[in-house]
Order: structure tokens, then sequence, then C-alpha cells
């Protein structure tokens, strides 16, 4: 990483570190706290705040689980975050996301960037991808948002044709948003010494 990684215990003179710290663990029960947290704990506050949001995100959402997770992996996938990728792949798996499904994410371009021709050619890799109906929706969302920030009615109105509710399309929104921030400060402080590595494969996640 390119900063030291902060202590695993919080400092002894300081109470409302502790506090943090403590919250921090209470979400990761029952594992330590990951590099992630230790490289935000540099800044209590804010690992505080970060650990309030991504916890409602993860844990407060009623948005399919696997659906969630698509989209990070899209993220992942669009902004090189090895680290994301890898962490959340699995949990797509896990959530009822299926292997075509999952490598549809990692190898489709990206329908957001690029001139027309291209933008065509990959809205049409898409639709002719294993991506069901809703998924093909939320990988145009997040291209959108992650790549040119602006995001078409069209899109918006895609999700909404798909049955999403005013709360899923919130959730799914705050969710895309929360791990681009999250990839960001993965790939930019290279935490978890991930940057140089590989994404590992949908077949290697498989076989585990």
């Amino acid at each position: 990483m390119r900063l030291p990684y902060a202590p695993s215990d919080p400092p002894a003179s300081d109470p409302e570190a502790a506090a943090i710290y403590a919250r921090i663990a209470a979400r990761r029960n029952p594992r330590p706290l990951i590099p992630l947290d230790l490289s935000l704990l540099h800044a209590p506050p804010v690992a505080d705040g970060w650990n309030s949001f991504l916890g409602a995100i993860r844990s407060r959402t009623v948005i399919d689980p696997g659906l969630l997770e698509l989209a990070i992996c899209r993220v992942a996938v669009l902004t090189q975050a090895v680290y994301e990728w890898n962490a959340h792949a699995p949990l797509a798996l896990t959530g009822g996301i299926q292997p075509a499904e999952l490598q549809a994410v990692r190898t489709l371009p990206s329908t957001a960037i690029g001139d027309a021709a291209a933008g065509s050619k990959a809205q049409d890799a898409l639709e002719q991808s294993a991506l069901t109906s809703r998924q093909k929706a939320i990988v145009r969302y997040a291209d959108e948002m992650t790549q040119t920030v602006s995001v078409q009615d069209a899109t918006v109105a895609r999700l909404q044709t798909e049955g999403f509710s005013d709360r899923e399309i919130v959730e799914l929104t705050t969710g895309i948003a929360a791990y681009n921030c999250v990839s960001r400060v993965l790939v930019a402080l290279d935490v978890g010494e991930n940057n140089a590595r590989e994404m590992k494969s949908v077949e290697d996640l498989v076989g585990q």
C-alpha cells in the first residue's frame, strides 16, 4: 500500500477512536478488520461515516443482493479495481448470478464511452449477451454512472420498465456511487497491494 496501515487496535489514549474501531469491528464480525478499514482508520471520523454508509447499503437495502453485487462487479471492471472484483465477484455468484452472466459483466465493452458506432456495437453486444433483461438494464446504468456520470433518460426509464421500484433505483444508484468511491480509494492507495495483480477469472471463482 502507498501508506502504512493503521494499527489493528485503537490508541489507548483516544476513546473516540476506540468507539469507531468497535463499530467497524462489529460490522465485520466474525472477520477481522480488512485492509480497507486499516487504510481509512488513519482518519477515524471518515472511517466511521464510511462504515455507516456502506453498512446501510450492504445490510439494509431491499434490492436483490445478487443484482446489487452484479452492479458492484461492473464498477470494479470499469475502474480496474482488482481488490473490489476479487471481493465481490464471489458474492455475486453466491447471490444467484450465473457464471455466464458474471463473465458477461467481466468482458462486455462499455456502453457509455466511444463514438456512436462503438456505442451501438457495445449496446448490441449487451443485448445479445447471456444477461437477463433486468441485468442488462443495470449494466447500462452502471456504465453511464461510472464513465460519463450523466445518465440518459432512457436508461432510467428502462430500470422502471423492468419493474425496479423507486426505492430499489435509489439503492442501486447509491450502491453504484458508493462502490465507485470504494474503487477509487482502493486503486489510488493500492489497498491490499492488488493493483498489479490479475482479477480472478470466473472459472477460478466457480472452482473455489
